[in-house]
């Protein structure tokens, strides 16, 4: 494994930032950026719903040079424009090498993508693109297994992956050969940044793991993430966890 990070951080040109009082800047996590060390091989980002996430997680994907709605770089699709400005004010700071390949993928919008693949795969010249996702349609594969073609066959060495609530169409199963491959590209020198609610793949070993809240953004160990905290609790305890959740008030 490379030791030298494709991309060392993420940094917040607070100066250009016309109005903190405004989305996407109102946000708690992003209204108290500076800087963000990206330089883990894996970095995690966690939080609830409109915690700024996914947010965070586009803006770096687009500052990148990934296409907004999801795809390599190559990747021009568009359907309806909904990404945030976050970007614009935003800069990504590189490491010393530079990726060989890499992918955004968006659960909400990977659809999108695989009906450009067939697109662009029904007009005359080139090898079809298919061929690099496994070569069987991904509209003709379970939502999970269209993921898992992607990242079994598209995914390569010294590549950057930047990974969007991948769990959304995943299994048990497929999170966890999920980070399999995870596993077996980071040590080919591929490097990783996941938005996720997911305690497995929050799992990941070593994975630097980053919880956006109403306090901000804090880098936070593993037992002490909500996603592991509430999970454990149930699963220790299933009744006694009901009783409390499903009694009246």
């Amino acid at each position: 494994m490379a030791d030298e990070p494709l991309i060392r951080a993420v940094r917040l040109r607070r100066e250009d930032v016309p109005d903190f009082g405004r989305y996407p800047f109102s946000s708690p996590a992003i209204r108290g950026l500076s800087k963000l060390d990206l330089s883990a091989p894996v970095t995690l980002l966690a939080g609830e719903n409109g915690s700024g996430k996914s947010t965070l997680i586009e803006a770096l994907a687009v500052a990148a040079g990934f296409n907004a709605e999801g795809g390599s770089k190559n990747m021009t699709v568009v359907t309806r424009p909904s990404h945030s400005e976050l970007h614009e004010y935003i800069r990504v700071e590189r490491g010393s090498r530079r990726e060989r390949t890499g992918y955004f993928l968006r659960a909400e919008s990977f659809f999108n993508v695989a009906t450009h693949i067939e697109e662009l795969d029904a007009a005359p010249g080139g090898p079809p693109i298919i061929d690099s996702y496994g070569g069987v349609s991904l509209h003709e594969q379970s939502h999970g297994e269209s993921f898992l073609s992607l990242v079994l066959n598209r995914f390569g060495a010294d590549g950057l992956y930047v990974l969007d609530e991948p769990e959304a169409a995943l299994s048990l199963r497929g999170c966890l050969a999920l980070i399999r491959r995870m596993h077996e590209l980071v040590a080919d020198g591929s490097q990783f940044v996941v938005a996720t609610h997911s305690p497995i793949i929050l799992g990941y070993p070593d994975a630097r793991i980053y919880v956006l809240s109403e306090d901000g953004i804090a880098e936070t160990p593993y037992e002490e993430t909500e996603q592991y905290e509430l999970t454990r609790s149930f699963l220790d305890d299933r009744n006694r966890f009901l009783h409390y959740l499903l009694a009246d008030e």
